[in-house]
């Protein structure tokens, strides 16, 4: 057990998770990283050192979820701060998206989240820690792609049940917000990348004119879970380099 306090980071093997987890552990945080890719979940751990913990989680099955905190507390303590960070996309036609993939998708990315939300906060509250919880949004809770709807589904749920549990919680001093990215160089933006035409169209929407960095959404993450967010809860903050206030493109 440390007095340090613990943040879970899920999906955290790489791209904004990793980074969310080095900017926590730079925050003073003791780190605990989850992903279902076990390698890279255990050499994230290793880059960020500092006895951080590396836990192999499905966050689409909350029986998982469930163990994996139950595992957490046994071995290092309470949750101060939880980012459920882990999603997946799962792109297709629309009038062909199958029930099993849109399903499949609202379980990691809305079930997983609020399953995990749900879980820690119940210690929070039991033992009284006035923690953070930051749900990964994106701006695809307001926009949208016809290729991603599970996923764009799945974003708009975030953004509700960041603002549910944000009253829930605050009786308890625990606040919840969440971040939306828009375009960062990660590995569902390689695609993109590769292609000089997408990304030019990606590019022609975003009014800051590049491309964003994990580590950038980082810094947003490691501001709302900090006390320097203290009277911040309930809150969708969108990195997205202007894309939502881009009328049309000239």
């Amino acid at each position: 057990m440390t007095d340090t306090p613990i943040a879970l980071v899920t999906g955290a093997a790489r791209g904004i998770g990793l980074a969310s987890a080095e900017a926590l552990a730079e925050n003073g945080f003791r780190l605990v990283v989850s992903d279902i890719e076990a390698e890279g979940v255990v050499a994230a751990a290793r880059q960020i050192g500092g006895n951080t913990m590396a836990m192999i989680c499905d966050m689409g099955d909350p029986t998982q979820i469930g163990a994996m905190f139950d595992r957490i507390e046994a071995q290092a303590g309470p949750v101060a701060a939880l980012v459920n960070n882990a999603g997946i996309a799962l792109p297709g036609s629309f009038l062909d998206y199958s029930l099993d993939d849109f399903r499949k998708v609202l379980d990691v990315n809305l079930i997983g989240a609020f399953a995990a939300t749900q879980r820690a906060a119940r210690t929070m509250v039991e033992r009284g820690i006035a923690g953070s919880v930051v749900n990964m949004s994106s701006v695809n809770a307001v926009l949208a792609i016809p290729a991603i709807p599970a996923y764009c589904a799945s974003k708009g749920g975030i953004m509700q049940l960041t603002k549910a549990a944000s009253l829930a919680l605050a009786p308890h001093g625990i606040r919840v917000n969440a971040v939306g990215p828009g375009s960062i160089d990660t590995a569902m933006m390689a695609g993109v990348n590769a292609d000089p035409e997408a990304l030019k169209k990606a590019l022609s929407r975003t009014p800051l004119g590049r491309i964003g960095t994990a580590r950038e959404i980082a810094d947003t993450v490691a501001f709302l879970a900090s006390d320097k967010a203290s009277y911040i809860t309930g809150e969708t903050i969108y990195v997205d380099g202007g894309r939502q206030g881009l009328n049309y493109v000239m």
